[in-house]
């Protein structure tokens, strides 16, 4: 939060208003697996009225977090009214954005401005994550046997497979009664 009030200057300095916001290092709704680095919700989407911004958890440096959060603020001045379209990109290059609205990140003087804020900042007060997490494989799907009755399903290992599929469970019931389940 200390950060949007470095940043809050630099939109101020082009006649925008930056709201009210909360920011949390978090994974946007895409997951960890996306390729966003940051995400703001409208101030519409939230109970409290706020802006919800979520910048990535693996990003490298103060500056990269900076850099992000510049752009996320940008669709909070929008109240991601925009997306990433004429709204969205007159107040990005206002304020120094510059490439892709999408990837829209800090031109030279930008950069310059959030490289000052880092060093008054000091150091960012979050472990990066590494992207992606290793999981462990998943087992192969062992085969299986459904009942063309009931649906009723079980999973078979391979060296049953020749017995064929199981008893259904409904004709089961009258085997107990007439002694057929005995061996």
């Amino acid at each position: 939060m200390a950060a949007v009030d470095h940043i809050t200057p630099i939109f101020e300095s082009r006649g925008y208003a930056v709201p009210q916001v909360k920011v949390s290092v978090g994974f946007p709704s895409t997951g960890g697996k996306g390729r966003h680095l940051g995400q703001c919700w409208s101030s519409k989407a939230a109970e409290d009225s706020i802006n919800q911004i979520f910048i990535a958890p693996h990003l490298k440096t103060p500056l990269d977090f900076l850099d992000t959060l510049v752009h996320e603020l940008v669709h909070a001045v929008d109240n991601c009214e925009s997306g990433h379209g004429e709204g969205f990109k007159k107040i990005a290059l206002d304020v120094g954005l510059k490439g892709p609205m999408r990837s829209a990140g800090a031109g030279d003087l930008l950069k310059q401005d959030l490289i000052r804020i880092t060093e008054k900042l000091g150091t960012f007060p979050h472990g990066r994550l590494s992207l992606p997490i290793p999981t462990a494989q998943k087992a192969p799907k062992r085969p299986g046997a459904k009942c063309a009755k009931c649906g009723y399903e079980v999973v078979m290992l391979k060296k049953h497979l020749d017995l064929g599929p199981p008893i259904c469970p409904k004709d089961m019931e009258g085997m107990e009664e007439t002694g057929e389940w005995e061996n």
